[in-house]
């Protein structure tokens, strides 16, 4: 592709495509240029860095997030619709999370869901520091619960790069894992009746036992202050 025809949104949307494929660690202006049959050199004409194209990818997906209407949903409808919009964003690209660790992540993108979520949470009744808190408090549970789901994503895209069997490392790895476990009688026995209990939840219905809880608990909060 002629830099003449290369966009700068080309290019993040192609970094964003590299990075669901291979993470953090497969993102590079060499392979960035092979996915756009372009010369590095050519990315660099609209990106100055990997770290600013790792940061222009990060905003860019915040932009998948819907937005509700507040005039036809209920406070709770719309805090429950954005936070799942965030948990399956992230599972499509899980890269986000470690991204969240090592590099300052907010641009439009983020800004456009985070003025949003505001007003979400100042319809409820949120006022001053609290709506903040209340914002803070669904967020990190949604990122907590998607945690794992993304890391072991990344997980994964680590060990394709570092080559060898990959379900032979994840076995040896899960087994190390659960021989430590089993040195602990709490951990042994709950570990025991949850093969009794069947399969574990999914991380979807984890996620709505989650937002249930804790919007009814905000709810709960707003019906004790003082009117």
């Amino acid at each position: 592709m002629p830099r003449e025809t290369l966009t700068k949104d080309q290019i993040i949307r192609t970094a964003v495509e590299l990075l669901d494929s291979e993470g953090i660690e497969g993102l590079s202006m060499r392979q960035l240029g092979t996915r756009l049959n372009s010369a590095a050199t050519a990315v660099y004409w609209h990106v100055k860095s990997k770290d600013d194209l790792l940061v222009l990818a990060a905003d860019a997906v915040w932009e998948e997030i819907e937005l509700p209407d507040l005039k036809e949903v209920t406070w709770q409808a719309a805090a429950t619709a954005m936070a799942k919009g965030l948990f399956a964003m992230i599972l499509r690209h899980p890269w986000l999370v470690p991204a969240m660790s090592t590099h300052l992540l907010y641009g439009l993108g983020k800004a456009r869901h985070d003025d949003h979520l505001l007003a979400v949470y100042q319809a409820a009744g949120f006022t001053g520091r609290d709506v903040e808190q209340a914002m803070k408090t669904v967020f990190t549970f949604v990122l907590g619960t998607a945690l794992g789901v993304a890391s072991e994503a990344a997980w994964r895209a680590r060990l394709r790069h570092t080559g060898g069997d990959e379900q032979a490392q994840i076995r040896d790895l899960v087994a190390q894992a659960t021989e430590i476990a089993m040195r602990f009688p709490r951990l042994r026995a709950h570990s025991a009746a949850q093969e009794d209990d069947g399969p574990s939840p999914s991380p979807d219905k984890e996620l709505e036992f989650g937002l249930r809880t804790i919007l009814n608990g905000l709810q709960s909060e707003l019906g004790t202050r003082p009117s």
